[in-house]
């Protein structure tokens, strides 16, 4: 049982990139899946939240407009689209899934990946 974050690496200030979260061994139909992030010296914080019945989402403030959480269940992934993205957004990404109907945290995931690492800089 685990979840498998993909499609990190190194991109130029402006550009984008489409993270993926993929669960084996559990089927993420019915969790909660939100993205995290950890920059250096810093705390992780929460991204991204995409129910686990509606497709109802939620972002953080700095990401908002720029950022997009879709789920294909049929592909037991969860993407995170970064788009205009900036040297601020250089971090370790996340994925977690919750058993619940929204994300309460990361301390509250119940499976949580080991993380991709993004890089924004010219």
């Amino acid at each position: 049982v685990q979840l498998v974050e993909s499609g990190g690496g190194l991109v130029q200030p402006g550009g984008s990139l489409r993270l993926s979260c993929t669960a084996s061994g559990f089927t993420l139909d019915y969790y909660a899946i939100g993205w995290f992030r950890q920059a250096p010296g810093k705390e992780r914080e929460g991204v991204s939240c995409i129910d686990s019945s509606e497709g109802r989402t939620q972002y953080a403030d700095s990401v908002k407009g720029r950022f997009t959480i879709s789920r294909d269940n049929a592909k037991n992934t969860v993407y995170l689209q970064m788009n205009s993205l900036k040297p601020e957004d250089t971090a370790i990404y996340y994925c977690g899934a919750e058993s619940a109907y929204y994300c309460s945290g990361w301390s509250r995931m119940d499976y949580r990946g080991k993380g991709t690492l993004v890089t924004v800089s010219s």
